[in-house]
């Protein structure tokens, strides 16, 4: 076994290496999407003479065998990608070479919707989505301009009104007003809400008149908020809907549309296919040094020069000034370092963990630690859980707390919590204890988290628990070696003893919940009983190599990632990642990335010498 371990660890190793981008960061690979190729062929059909024949092929390729389509190449079919792909060959008049490819599309969409009427296909939108418009809107939008929904004013009449006016409003209003966007969706917003009152205006003519006097306003916002790169947050599927929405609505020579043309054209793969979002390089190159952190210095693979650069890249990739986009306050991170990135509530800490394993801690890291913390203090919702991207703003996905982003600043926050000065000390003490309520009340009956980042279409709801209790579990481990060292506060000791206490059950509860929850064949999958992963073995076994316990389990959850692995040679990803309004995605380090991780701290348990 152990020999095994170990050259399995060396063999990742060397695969990560080797993978490394020329400046020394990772920049890693997405999973194409049907999803974002039917709406960048969409878009491109309708704002350019561009031979869009291989997407079409592309997506022809990979249809299904039951003729619909899922997010990725590995994913089961759904309403929302299959309804896009077949708009797809609609609004770019797809010859007689694809009649097969569509025919078997509708057959599919008959048996999901019921038929191809617009109201049976309007109500399988909204139901999937119900409240959130964030992409249902988009969808329908789409639907629309393809000509599934009818023809003129009545074809739009199923489509909201999204008030795009209120993009003109200061932003401090959005929360107020509970708009059912979130700020991430503010172009979508902006261009979507300005195609359907083109086609569809007010019958009130006060509001008619409104609207049409804030257009200009509003698309000059639109042009202010588009990154340097063209594509809004980076992602293939939001340019895509705003390329498709200002075209429709006759605006197709607008500097937008330009710069959003461009963004597809350079995202466009070679074999015809588009990825959701062009990189996460910043979030996989955060996991991978702190995946390598445990690493004796004599055996970890990268020098002090390495450190220092890849410090040096991640201080510059820190928001200085407020966000133009989401308006976030500085000192956070986003996900890529591209103009298009927003900062969140899961890469900050990603990047201040990494920042205090790249050390050594001098004045500028500590400063951009300091603003990191406080950052994310300033995020923290009210019920002591981590949002995304905005604080208190309503109950949508993106702005409730979520165990695992909770779980996530709860780490970076202790890891911390020494080198920062005494005002800032305090409130993440404050900070953390808030959490520590927060993933306690949020933790399930069964002992297990739900994280809202992670899925697994294998399991109840789509639903990862495994990813959600083994990073709470990582968190929490953490958490109580910095506990137990801190002293009792004064006049709140009874207080902080029932706190401990209730921490120590809910790590208790989530431990049992990941022994019960291995499969017969050693390895892990989302949920108990579904297939085995590599990334969700790799995140249980780091779990349950916090304790010395459960060593049977942990040898046979190392065997089964060894195997499947072929000794760190063959790291095939699944897809578990889920993107903005629950799009699904696999990213090629994720597996690599996650089984090092695994093992490296699974050989301090099994006594294995690194």
């Amino acid at each position: 076994m152990h020999s095994a371990l170990n050259r399995t660890i060396a063999n990742l190793i060397e695969q990560l290496k080797a993978r490394q981008s020329p400046g020394g960061w990772w920049e890693g690979h997405l999973s194409s999407s049907a999803l974002s190729t039917a709406t960048a062929v969409s878009a491109l059909s309708l704002t350019t003479d561009d031979d869009v024949t291989p997407g079409l092929d592309w997506l022809a390729r990979n249809q299904n065998a039951d003729g619909g389509w899922g997010d990725t190449v590995l994913s089961r079919s759904n309403i929302s990608t299959t309804l896009l792909c077949w708009c797809a060959f609609s609004i770019a008049r797809a010859g007689e070479r694809y009649t097969g490819t569509v025919e078997n599309t509708e057959a599919w969409l008959r048996r999901e919707a019921g038929a191809l009427q617009p109201a049976r296909l309007v109500e399988a939108i909204l139901k999937r989505y119900g409240n959130d418009r964030t992409f249902s809107v988009p969808i329908l939008t789409v639907l629309c301009v393809a000509g599934k929904l009818g023809q003129g004013r009545d074809a739009w009449r199923d489509i909201p009104q999204l008030p795009f006016e209120l993009a003109s409003f200061p932003h401090q209003l959005f929360g107020a007003l509970r708009l059912p966007v979130v700020s991430y969706a503010l172009p979508a917003l902006i261009a979507i809400g300005q195609v359907r009152h083109h086609h569809r205006p007010s019958v009130n003519p006060l509001l008619r008149k409104w609207r049409d006097s804030l257009i200009p306003t509003t698309l000059r916002l639109l042009g202010n908020i588009q990154p340097a790169t063209g594509g809004y947050l980076e992602a293939t599927p939001l340019t895509s809907f705003v390329l498709m929405s200002l075209a429709a609505a006759g605006r197709n020579d607008h500097p937008v549309v330009h710069e959003g043309i461009r963004f597809l054209r350079a995202s466009l793969r070679p074999d015809g296919s588009w990825p959701i979002d062009t990189n996460l390089s910043t979030w996989v190159t955060t996991l991978a040094v702190n995946a390598l952190s445990p690493l004796p210095p004599g055996r970890h693979p990268f020098d002090d020069a390495w450190r220092r650069s890849i410090r040096d890249w991640l201080l510059a990739q820190q928001y200085r000034e407020e966000h133009p986009y989401t308006h976030a306050a500085p000192g956070g991170w986003a996900w890529t370092p591209l103009p298009g990135g927003v900062p969140d509530a899961d890469d900050t800490p990603g990047a201040l963990l990494a920042l205090r394993n790249l050390g050594p801690i001098d004045n500028q890291t500590r400063a951009a630690a300091t603003a990191g913390v406080r950052w994310l203090i300033n995020l923290q919702n009210t019920d002591g859980g981590m949002p995304t991207f905005c604080r208190g703003w309503g109950k949508l996905p993106f702005d409730r707390s979520s165990p695992d982003l909770t779980a996530h600043a709860l780490s970076a926050w202790t890891a911390w919590l020494p080198d920062l000065n005494d005002a800032t000390q305090s409130a993440t003490r404050k900070a953390i204890a808030k959490a520590h309520h927060y993933l306690e009340k949020a933790q399930n009956e069964d002992g297990s988290w739900t994280p809202l980042w992670f899925g697994n279409q294998h399991a109840p709801a789509d639903e990862n628990p495994t990813y959600g209790t083994a990073k709470t579990v990582l968190a929490l481990a953490s958490d109580a070696q910095a506990i137990a060292r801190q002293p009792a506060p004064a006049g709140n000791g009874t207080a902080t003893v029932r706190a401990r206490a209730q921490l120590v059950t809910g790590f208790d509860k989530a431990l049992h919940w990941l022994q019960n929850s291995q499969n017969q064949d050693g390895g892990w999958g989302g949920a108990p009983n579904t297939p085995s992963s590599i990334e969700e073995t790799a995140l249980a076994l780091q779990a349950l190599a916090t304790t010395s316990e459960n060593k049977a389990q942990i040898e046979k959850g190392v065997s089964w990632l060894i195997e499947a692995t072929k000794h760190g040679t063959q790291v095939n990803p699944s897809p578990i990642g889920l993107y903005f309004a629950r799009l699904w995605y696999f990213e090629d380090l994720y597996p690599l990335i996650f089984s090092l991780a695994a093992l490296i701290r699974t050989s301090t348990t099994l006594s294995t010498d690194l």
